[in-house]
């Protein structure tokens, strides 16, 4: 049975998020309409910057991200973000990108990431950085999120804050055990699908979400 929506909880800049971007892709190109919700794991008290020590073992673990999944970690990346000095990690603006993206219209919300994504972690460019998110919105055409991302109005802190919530609350009461992850909604009823299940094939994918 086909679900009537996924709620897909995530943060930008989880690596794991991004490579099971081709999975919901494929997902949502077979009709399944998917809602992707911020949890805030690395804005606020999540932010860290990023030492010698924690972009060894985030370049790690994306390396085992590549080889499970094909998504391109590049060099740039490497380089220009993770080794770049005095940066953070930290999702505040990127989160408000994808935010102020689906303001309007929710689904937009999961393209916007992905352009994110890519910029980030293919181009080499620094998405902590709202000067970036905005000038990547802008070049994928969402002017109105761009400008938003440029000058965050209270629309927008209170938009970010309400969807975090909401993100928060469902990682607790499904008890996910990080990001991604689904939520699979039929009627009335909700329930969470192993993330392994993105990380597979899409058959065994597709048959998780249709038996949850």
């Amino acid at each position: 049975m086909q679900p009537d929506r996924i709620i897909y909880l995530f943060d930008p800049l989880c690596g794991w998020c991004y490579g099971a971007s081709p999975m919901l892709t494929r997902l949502m190109a077979e009709g399944t309409s998917i809602e992707a919700i911020p949890t805030g794991l690395f804005s606020g008290s999540g932010a860290r910057p990023l030492d010698e020590a924690f972009s060894a073992y985030a370049w790690a673990n994306d390396q085992r991200i590549q080889r499970l999944t094909g998504q391109e970690f590049s060099r740039d990346y490497l380089e220009k973000v993770l080794r770049k000095q005095g940066s953070m990690f930290d999702s505040t603006a990127t989160t408000r990108g994808v935010v102020a993206a689906g303001s309007h219209t929710p689904q937009t919300r999961f393209s916007a990431l992905q352009t994110l994504q890519h910029g980030r972690y293919v181009r080499g460019l620094d998405t902590s950085d709202q000067t970036v998110v905005a000038n990547l919105l802008e070049e994928a055409g969402l002017s109105e999120a761009a400008a938003r991302v440029r000058q965050p109005d209270d629309g927008l802190r209170l938009a970010v804050a309400d969807l975090v919530k909401i993100g928060k609350r469902l990682f607790h009461q499904f008890n996910a055990n990080g990001v991604p992850a689904l939520i699979i909604e039929k009627g009335e009823s909700r329930r969470l699908v192993d993330s392994s299940a993105l990380f597979s094939n899409f058959q065994n994918l597709k048959a998780h979400v249709e038996a949850a």
